[in-house]
């Protein structure tokens, strides 16, 4: 009858590790989340405070360029009018 206890005993233990498990990804999430955030927040404030110019118009331009196809919801697109043209602003090419 050893057997029960030793059953139940690893059943115990798979059910801490799965615990276990499901904080260790939620504390990478938050990690993860946490340095989006920070990154981000770098990004606007080199491109508000930069005293370099020149770097300045190039990571907007950068900018201008990644944003509209990294970007894939609407709402998300409305965050950054400063850096997705819309088609009707883009001046169309000549025929």
């Amino acid at each position: 009858m050893a057997r029960s206890p030793i059953r139940h005993r690893i059943a115990q233990l798979e059910a801490r590790k799965k615990t276990l498990q499901a904080r260790l990804s939620k504390q990478e999430r938050s990690e993860d989340t946490r340095r989006k955030i920070l990154l981000g927040a770098l990004v606007l404030d080199r491109l508000q405070r930069s005293d370099d110019a020149e770097f300045a118009k190039r990571l907007t331009e950068w900018l201008r360029r990644e944003l509209p196809g990294f970007l894939t919801r609407q709402g998300d697109k409305t965050l950054f009018p400063e850096f997705i043209v819309s088609l009707a602003e883009t001046p169309s090419a000549p025929e």
